[in-house]
């Protein structure tokens, strides 16, 4: 029988070979079928071979790049970790035993070239505060891991401060900290016979801190935002100035005594909560009753639980009054946009506009005063903001017109609306102003305490230092005690809300 000849290595179809040879005889015999199989498995290896020799070169980089993202900071080129940590040893060599107690750690943090008030944090992370006192070893290996893998003073900061696993601070872990400030700073210890007032200037200050810092409004204070702020720098000057109402930022006793104060005018129960028919009542009644509405509803205040229940918490009232005090800061413009922006969709819309200024319009009536068509107080509006959309006003849109203040006070609020109305030079002097160094908070609760003052020395000249804890009228043994309870949950990321390009790029070099 003929059969004709035909190569696998030019058939890669096994089967078909099989068939054309069974087609050709009875019988395939395996010997003749595993010497094709064989020919065929070398034909295809030297066809890969050839393809694979004949294929080009990957190109190769001629030089590797080098790393730039550095979220604990860059490490620095010549950081001499044994000799830091022979000075700390040094200075436990000090004490008795070699262990520090709280007391001694302002030695410590020195040695560790920390500012003062950095002690607490270095005491407790070196596990201090769960046996009253940390040994040498224990401190030195907590020490020599925080040296090489944090390179800046907000990468060592966090790390100190932060739950373990976490790489940002939430409001609960600056609390040790402003503790001793409080227990140990010269320009506080007035307060040591009124400790229930404690927790309510901690709470205070945590508020301005986050109100200043978070920046993206998480509730999580990150490496990039702590960086990018001036809160370190004010640690620093707590050792170096005595008198804290100089430190106007956050650790200010007269600026907690005004807002304090405002709250408890606000609070007629005492009960250390609000309700809408309180926060109402705020200067005159000048905010609007439909952005008190919109503050309740939640999209700026934090404590969830309190807000189910349709009250405002002390801390939500910081966050209040500083941004109804000062609407030129960032973070200002923001709280307000979230109010404004009925659908959370990031622009704010001729309807919405139109909702909150009918309010302003009735009572702009009631006063006598002729108030401008909301056609033409859109068309001043608009000419004032020049949003980069007709017609769509944005956060970024707000931010970049310096003039938001205007715009903001021109639909909520009534009093500094007339003001501006009534400034024919309102322009010129906004400019003169702009260089000052006082902002209009700080403005504000400057001449606020002075009247505060003024009212106790008129109402018990001999009680100027016990009214000076307590609000006008009341002495402390009045006051209701404010217990402890876990502070304020931050809100989600508002829906389509662009924070002005925020960005991270301290972390990049």
């Amino acid at each position: 029988m003929r059969m004709k000849e035909l190569s696998l290595r030019q058939d890669p179809d096994l089967r078909k070979e099989l068939a054309f040879l069974a087609r050709g005889c009875d019988f395939v015999l395996p010997s003749r079928f595993k010497k094709r199989l064989q020919e065929f498995h070398q034909g295809q290896a030297g066809a890969q071979a050839k393809a694979k020799a004949e294929a080009p070169a990957a190109p190769v980089l001629s030089e590797s790049i080098p790393k730039f993202y550095f979220p604990r900071g860059r490490p620095p080129a010549n950081l001499d970790v044994d000799g830091l940590i022979s000075s700390v040893e040094k200075t436990f060599a000090r004490f008795p035993g070699e262990r520090a107690t709280i007391e001694d750690m302002g030695q410590v943090a020195k040695a560790c070239e920390c500012p003062l008030f950095w002690k607490v944090p270095l005491f407790n992370a070196a596990g201090g505060d769960r046996t009253g006192s940390v040994s040498v070893h224990k401190f030195v290996a907590m020490w020599r891991k925080t040296l090489q893998t944090c390179h800046d003073a907000a990468a060592k900061f966090v790390h100190l401060l932060a739950k373990p696993g976490c790489n940002y601070l939430e409001q609960e872990d600056l609390f040790p900290f402003l503790q001793d400030v409080v227990d140990t700073h010269p320009g506080l210890a007035f307060m040591e016979e009124a400790p229930d007032f404690h927790t309510r200037y901690i709470t205070t200050v945590t508020q301005r801190i986050f109100y200043t810092v978070n920046r993206s409004w998480t509730g999580r204070i990150t490496y990039s935002e702590l960086r990018k702020s001036n809160f370190l720098q004010n640690v620093a000057l707590l050792d170096q100035e005595d008198d804290v109402n100089q430190l106007t930022e956050f650790f200010s006793y007269h600026h907690f005594y005004v807002i304090y104060c405002k709250f408890w005018e606000l609070d007629t129960d005492h009960d250390l909560y609000i309700d809408e028919r309180d926060l109402a009542r705020h200067n005159d009644q000048t905010i609007s009753h439909k952005m008190i509405e919109r503050i309740f509803s939640g999209t700026v205040t934090r404590d969830r639980r309190v807000h189910k229940e349709g009250r405002m918490s002390y801390g939500d009232f910081v966050w209040f009054l500083i941004s109804e005090v000062d609407t030129k800061t960032d973070t200002s413009m923001e709280y307000w946009f979230r109010c404004m922006d009925l659908d959370g969709d990031g622009v704010l819309s001729m309807y919405e506009l139109e909702f909150f200024y009918q309010e302003q319009y009735l009572k702009l009536e009631a006063r006598a005063v002729d108030p401008m068509p909301f056609q033409d107080c859109l068309c001043q509006m608009l000419d004032l903001v020049k949003p980069e959309v007709e017609g769509k006003i944005t956060l970024r849109d707000l931010k970049r017109c310096k003039r938001s203040h205007i715009f903001f006070d021109t639909f909520f609020n009534i009093e500094k609306y007339l003001n501006h109305e009534q400034r024919i030079l309102s322009v010129e002097r906004e400019i003169e102003t702009e260089g000052q160094e006082m902002s209009d908070w700080e403005r504000f609760a400057a001449e606020e305490y002075k009247l505060l003052v003024a009212e106790e020395e008129e109402t018990d000249p001999d009680q100027i230092y016990e009214d000076h804890l307590s609000p006008p009228g009341q002495h402390i043994s009045e006051l209701g005690l404010w217990t402890k309870r876990h502070l304020f949950e931050f809100p989600t990321a508002h829906c389509g809300l662009d924070l002005e390009e925020y960005e991270n790029d301290d972390d990049y070099e």
